[in-house]
C-alpha cells in the first residue's frame, strides 16, 4: 500500500529580536538583558544551561531524572502570541519573563507553529535550532497568576496558550545576540506524514 505524502518546499522568513531575558540564578523567572551570550551549553549561566539536562514530566518515556540532550536551552516568544493568550486570560499584559523566556521575536506569524528544525541565523553570526513547540505548563500559569491576581490563570493558561506558547531551541553555532538585531528564519523542507 502506498501513502501519499505531502512536500512543502523550504523558505525563509526575516525577523528581529524585540527582547532578550535570562534566568537571575535559580529561579523560573527571567529578567531583561541587553545581549545573550551562546555557547554550546545555552545561555551562559542561565538556568537552563547545560548540553544536557535531567528528563521530567514531558519524557514520560523514561524515569523522571534520567540524562538526556537539552533541547531547551533556549525559550522563543512572539509578542502577537502572548498578547493573544492575555486577553483570552482576560488580564491586561503577559509579559514574557514571567514565563521564563528568553527570546521576544517580532516580524513571524504564528511563531510557535515553526517546524522543528527551522534555524534561526542571526545577524551575529549565532545560530539556533528549533526544537518544537514549548507546551504550555501550570507552572507558568503559577507566575502569570502570581503577577496579575487571577488565581484561575494557572489552570486557564495551558489550555489558553496551547500552540501559542512559543518554542524551545537549543544552540547549533556559538555567539552573542543582541536586542534589535535581526534574523533569518530558514524553515526546512517538510514532509505531511499521513
Amino acid at each position: 500500500m502506498e501513502m501519499e505524502v505531502e512536500i512543502r518546499r523550504g523558505r525563509r522568513l526575516k525577523g528581529r529580536v524585540a527582547g532578550l531575558y535570562q534566568t537571575a540564578g535559580n529561579g523560573f523567572e527571567t529578567t531583561p538583558v541587553e545581549q545573550l551570550t551562546l555557547t554550546f551549553s545555552g545561555i551562559a549561566g542561565d538556568r537552563h544551561e547545560g548540553v544536557t539536562r535531567r528528563s521530567g514530566g514531558r519524557e514520560p518515556w523514561y524515569p523522571r531524572g534520567t540524562e538526556m540532550r537539552n533541547e531547551r536551552q533556549l525559550s522563543l516568544l512572539s509578542q502577537d502570541e502572548l498578547d493573544g493568550v492575555a486577553t483570552d486570560l482576560e488580564i491586561d499584559r503577559l509579559m514574557p519573563e514571567w514565563i521564563g523566556g528568553n527570546l521576544l521575536v517580532e516580524g513571524i506569524a504564528r511563531l510557535s507553529l515553526l517546524p522543528p528544525r527551522t534555524v534561526l541565523f542571526f545577524a551575529s553570526g549565532a545560530s539556533i535550532r528549533i526544537d518544537g513547540d514549548n507546551a504550555p505548563c501550570r507552572l507558568a500559569g503559577r507566575a502569570i497568576a502570581a503577577h496579575c491576581g487571577r488565581p484561575r490563570a494557572e489552570f486557564d493558561f495551558p489550555k489558553l496558550a496551547r500552540h501559542r506558547r512559543g518554542l524551545v531551541a537549543w544552540v547549533e553555532k556559538p555567539g552573542v545576540v543582541t536586542m534589535g538585531e535581526t534574523f533569518e528564519a530558514r524553515i526546512p523542507e517538510q514532509w505531511v506524514y499521513p
